[in-house]
């Protein structure tokens, strides 16, 4: 498990029809609050914020075809080259990262084909470098150097 501390942020909410909506900075629109999509809008901070990945080669939420199915992914950060870099897979904190998120998320990947995998749950984060069908969990998310895989130190493969 990786460790991630949240930076304050000042995020744009506002109320409709009884409802909660959180303005997405990648999306350029305000969206329903949910608690996945608190937990959503807080990776989306540390990664632009924090992590320093660029904002323009993040895509949240679009559609994908996984077996003749349409499902639609979470985050995926693309590399300089705009070919996908990171998946990453979003729970709301009270669902548990185990087996059944990182069998949604590796469905996923099985289209979009990332070295670089990523569950949270807002509480617990875990992350992952994948490359010759290896994977390695990481104790630190990877930099975003352009889509070069970077060798991760550190890890445990399995």
């Amino acid at each position: 498990m990786i460790s991630l501390v949240f930076p304050a942020h000042d995020f744009r909410l506002r109320q409709q029809d009884g409802k909660r909506y959180i303005f997405d900075p990648i999306r350029k629109k305000y969206v329903l609050l949910t608690p996945e999509e608190w937990v959503r809008q807080h990776l989306l901070v540390y990664f632009c914020e924090v992590m320093a990945y660029p904002r323009g080669l993040i895509s949240v939420e679009k559609e994908i075809r996984v077996n003749q199915l349409k499902k639609r992914y979470d985050i995926v950060v693309y590399d300089y080259d705009h070919r996908p870099w990171m998946l990453i897979e979003c729970k709301e904190p009270a669902v548990a990262v185990d087996e059944r998120t990182l069998a949604q998320l590796l469905r996923y990947h099985s289209s979009l084909q990332c070295p670089y995998w990523m569950l949270s749950n807002g509480t617990q984060h875990f992350c992952a470098a994948v490359q010759d069908h290896k994977v390695s969990w990481l104790d630190q998310l990877p930099a975003h150097d352009g889509g070069v895989f970077l060798p991760a130190e550190n890890t445990q493969g399995s």
